[in-house]
């Protein structure tokens, strides 16, 4: 897969170094560099894009980590919601329109996780919103640039009309109110590092001495290789264009791209969690890896 993403400015530098090591070794061309520091040249770059890359995996990590905290927190609504929506203190309404009310907010919940997943994609989540929301709430939330606070927005008001109706108590709805809260908060973490790329410096520099270091590589390297220069020149110049590779697709988690969190399985996961809790037969399967990935 590496090869794959670095193959063409590897295929660069390896033609670069086929060219010097022919025109040292039969062109008898003074092209020989061997006082270039390459050792120390190596291990300042090396540090460099070790630490970007060590930065680029803290981002990946903690986008991670909050869509694990969407997965929890989206478990404990789902329970929530079937446990405390139910009439206290003489509150009215039968037992189906309680249920038609839990069944409503656990599809919101689900609709929620999918349309977040699409808003950080920046894909359109109407396919995944059918059969969860109302046809009326599909064609009103067009228009959002923001749908999934508009579902969430949804969720909260039906938990305020719960309350009106007597279903839930002040504590009840506090509880619920708090983990949408939390889910809140993990929709602005997730929109803090979407929005919030790796500083422009970290790419164009790093990129730009780990070029400037490929191409002395060969110079420095063949008087003592000559016709091996190419190999060597190529195998180390591999590992710092792939150590640069790694980084850059780690620095952007939301991407959809084969390195990025696995959102569509995770958002299934939740979508079969919740759907299981309401006592649904008909539950989808799993995502299984495509050629290696789960996307």
């Amino acid at each position: 897969m590496l090869l794959r993403y670095v193959g063409r400015p590897l295929a660069v530098l390896f033609a670069l170094d086929v060219a010097v090591a022919a025109a040292y070794v039969f062109g008898k061309w003074k092209v020989s560099l061997p006082d270039i520091p390459l050792s120390i040249f190596g291990g300042v770059i090396g540090v460099i894009a070790g630490f970007r890359n060590a930065s680029a995996y803290a981002r990946w990590w903690e986008a991670r980590t909050i869509w694990g905290g969407i997965v929890n927190h989206s478990r404990s609504f789902a329970r929530e919601v079937l446990h405390m929506i139910t009439p206290v203190d003489g509150g009215q309404g039968d037992e189906i329109e309680i249920g038609s009310m839990r069944r409503e907010l656990i599809l919101l919940q689900i609709a929620y996780v999918h349309a977040l997943r699409h808003h950080l994609r920046g894909t359109a989540p109407w396919t995944d919103l059918a059969g969860l929301i109302s046809r009326d709430d599909m064609d009103r939330w067009k228009e959002h640039h923001n749908i999934p606070l508009a579902i969430q927005q949804t969720m909260a008001e039906k938990i305020a009309q719960c309350r009106q109706l007597g279903w839930i108590d002040d504590i009840r709805w506090a509880t619920l109110d708090r983990t949408l809260g939390a889910l809140a908060d993990c929709q602005g973490a997730s929109e803090r590092i979407k929005n919030t790329p790796m500083p422009r410096l970290y790419d164009l520099f790093i990129r730009l001495f780990i070029d400037i270091y490929c191409v002395l590589l060969p110079f420095g390297m063949v008087e003592s290789l000559r016709l091996l220069t190419p190999i060597g020149s190529t195998l180390v110049g591999f590992m710092f264009l792939a150590l640069d590779q790694i980084g850059r697709d780690l620095e952007n988690p939301f991407e959809n791209l084969p390195n990025d969190i696995s959102l569509t399985a995770i958002s299934r996961n939740i979508e079969i969690n919740l759907e299981q809790m309401l006592g649904d037969t008909k539950i989808p399967e799993p995502l299984k890896p495509v050629n290696g990935v789960l996307w």
